[in-house]
């Protein structure tokens, strides 16, 4: 014991005396620390400022050690993204690539391979007979820089939309900036100049492994087309229809092809085949050639699309619009996001990493005038109103839908407020677009207390104004929390409601939609107003041409749940610089339609309801009518969606979704036959597998 506590005793005196000579030891360096910083020695690295204000200095550490820049998602997660997508085309090829096995090996896994419709017809002797123009849509057309600032050095006339999209993860701020366009003109912001791409590269494929008309392109090539026999009408699908003109002569290049295509092919008249937007386009450019360049046309005279226009098919056209656009522009989502949202709340706005991932796309898209061409048009009377809409009654369990069972007085069953339906559960209401709380969905409209007044509402001090938003900017940042609350006060809108909606809270948008595109139904379209060219991309106010011999085609995939009317909430970070209002991803079931995730479905192609794609092709362009006074012959072909039977079989041969439609062997036999010299009745006429008919009979529309 006492040796043991000698020995202790000895060692807290060892340690002792250790600690006395560090501290000896420490007050001896730090007394020449103090000497060599009154000296300016080498040692002393200079980091900050004391509260004083006085520089603070930090002994033998190196800056770099101390001083590290702040972390931004923006500058930093892109790589990794960036490397994601580098394995996601790493898969493509190689996924691509598994079809050059040997066929044998193939065969034993799927079965034989269905043969390609070009190789086929070919071999039935059909041959090359009239050119084809493709007109794409929105978002699959290339775009390239011509002019920029400093930061995009050395992508000059690189792609800045398609292809890797490489500059997307390597400088995302820097092709934020080039990607958007003048708030206030639509037009190019002072220095830069981003154009579209030209030639069958610029949609064949809308990334590696991803296409869009590459394989349509190959089907006509195995008839015998070529460039002189085909030709991409790409334009820049950012701009206005009439802007792509007065910037780029895009309508001018397309006549002047147009008309070179037929001289040097036998003159025989074109086949334009559009793809989604690329509808409304060709709609506009009919009306524009013809016009007088008085009203802002080409000055050609009627006359002109009979003489080199044989068929129009159009594949997926929004004619009446899209839901999912009024959601893009509202609060920069749709489905997926909502759902991405309710995963994983707060990530894609969040300010914690700089992120902000939805404001950014809002600030962008809400310059591209082109996207406000596809909000719905036609008002109530296309689309629905408070009580009924065409497509109530419609089930997505996978049944054919009974629309026959829904009449007027089954919808006037109400019980707790509620209007029932013909299944004893809440109605639909799709003609209620946007719904504040799912209540407002179900609620007979007697039932609603709605306050909609957005005059008088105090826009002075916007919500955000001590609230840095950094380098992401949108009109919602300005408005004020009455207005915000007031939007939500309105509890439901209608198709009309929520243009008005647009229209308070980004005003500068809709100044410029407003110059660019008609959404309404003309009473008399002989008024003289109609000659505007707003109006001329709207087929509700405007007429077809005076082309008795030409055929227009409705072609579009159904049996895909489409987005058609939404249930909103207000965010709960109104304060901040996330956006004010959201899809409510928690509504779920319990209606007579397919209510998911905040959101009610119907028939379509995933993207295009089926209203929009067929109606008019169905009822106003019928015969002859007012919208069809040459009594153009219109035929409406649905192709109902099968998926991939295996995945070797990539996206499909039978797809009926809004892209993938593309590569649909049926869909291309269509194309082929018609390129090659036959018309909609040899093909067989309509093909109509929905309740197309039965929902066009809901709408009474004066033709």
């Amino acid at each position: 014991m006492l040796r043991r506590r000698k020995q202790g005793n000895d060692e807290d005196g060892g340690s002792k005396d250790r600690q006395q000579q560090q501290e000896d030891g420490n007050s001896g360096s730090n007394g020449e620390n103090s000497k060599q910083q009154q000296q300016g020695g080498k040692d002393s690295i200079k980091i900050g400022k004391d509260e004083k204000g006085k520089s603070s200095m930090v002994p033998g550490i190196p800056v770099r050690a101390r001083e590290k820049p702040k972390w931004r998602c923006l500058d930093t997660c892109c790589w990794l993204i960036g490397y994601m997508c580098v394995m996601w085309w790493l898969f493509l090829v190689l996924y691509n690539a598994v079809p050059s096995l040997p066929q044998y090996v193939t065969e034993a896994i799927t079965g034989p391979l269905p043969e390609l419709p070009g190789t086929r017809l070919a071999r039935e002797g059909l041959r090359v007979k009239h050119p084809v123009v493709f007109v794409p849509g929105i978002v699959t057309g290339g775009l390239e820089l011509w002019a920029g600032r400093p930061c995009a050095e050395g992508l000059f006339r690189k792609r800045l939309w398609g292809g890797t999209f490489g500059e997307v993860y390597k400088r995302p701020l820097c092709w934020l900036e080039h990607m958007r366009l003048d708030n206030e003109t639509g037009l190019d912001p002072a220095g830069i100049r981003v154009r579209a791409v030209s030639g069958l590269v610029a949609a064949d494929y809308f990334a590696p492994g991803y296409f869009v008309w590459a394989v349509l392109i190959d089907n006509l090539a195995r008839l015998g087309y070529e460039e002189k026999s085909m030709h991409m009408a790409s334009y820049d699908w950012r701009l206005s229809f009439q802007n792509t003109e007065s910037r780029d002569k895009s309508l001018s290049r397309l006549k002047s092809t147009i008309e070179l295509l037929v001289s040097t092919n036998n003159n025989e008249k074109v086949v334009v085949i559009p793809h989604s937007m690329g509808a409304l386009y060709f709609l506009h450019f009919m009306k524009w050639v013809e016009a007088p360049i008085s009203a802002g046309g080409a000055g050609a005279g009627e006359g002109w699309v009979a003489k080199h226009i044989k068929s129009v098919m159009n594949i997926g056209g929004p004619f009446l619009g899209v839901p999912k656009a009024f959601a893009g522009l509202f609060s920069a989502e749709a489905k997926d996001i909502a759902v991405a949202r309710a995963v994983a709340p707060g990530v894609l706005d969040s300010e914690l990493f700089g992120l902000q991932t939805l404001q950014h796309i809002m600030s962008v898209t809400r310059t591209w005038d082109a996207t406000m061409s596809m909000l719905p048009r036609g008002g109530e009377v296309i689309w629905g109103d408070l009580d009924s809409s065409p497509e109530e009654g419609y089930d997505c369990s996978g049944k054919k839908p009974k629309v026959e069972e829904v009449t007027e007085c089954q919808t006037k069953n109400i019980t707790d407020g509620k209007e029932l339906g013909p299944h004893g559960k809440p109605m639909a209401h799709y003609g209620r677009m946007v719904s504040f709380g799912k209540d407002s969905v179900q609620k007979a409209s007697s039932a609603l207390d709605r306050k909609i007044d957005f005059k008088n509402i105090d826009k002075q001090t916007p919500v955000r104004e001590n609230v840095s938003c950094g380098d992401v900017w949108t009109e919602y940042h300005e408005m004020s929390w009455e207005s915000v609350q007031a939007v939500a006060d309105g509890k439901v809108y209608t198709s009309s409601g929520m243009l008005d909606v647009l229209r308070f809270v980004a005003p500068q948008m809709m100044k410029r939609a407003d110059a660019n595109w008609a959404y309404e139904i003309a009473d008399d379209l002989s008024d003289p107003k109609y000659q505007h060219y707003k109006y001329w991309s709207n087929p509700l106010e405007s007429t077809l041409p005076n082309a008795p011999d030409m055929e227009i085609f409705c072609l579009y995939g159904v049996g895909i749940l489409t987005e058609r009317s939404y249930v909103y909430k207000l965010s709960s970070d109104n304060d901040t610089c996330y956006i004010p209002f959201r899809i409510d991803a928690s509504a779920e079931k319990d209606s007579e339609g397919c209510l998911k995730g905040g959101v009610h479905f119907v028939d379509g192609d995933e993207t295009v309801p089926v209203l929009s794609a067929g109606f008019m092709c169905a009822k106003p362009w019928q015969g002859k009518t007012r919208f069809n006074p040459s009594n153009i012959s219109s035929f409406t072909r649905e192709f109902q969606h099968a998926p991939p039977a295996n995945l070797l079989e990539g996206r499909g041969t039978q797809s009926g979704s809004h892209v993938d439609i593309m590569g649909n062997f049926a869909l291309i036999e269509d194309v082929l036959r018609v390129a090659a010299g036959a018309s909609g009745r040899d093909l067989g006429g309509d093909r109509v597998v929905s309740n197309l008919p039965k929902w066009s009979e809901r709408i009474k529309l004066k033709l």
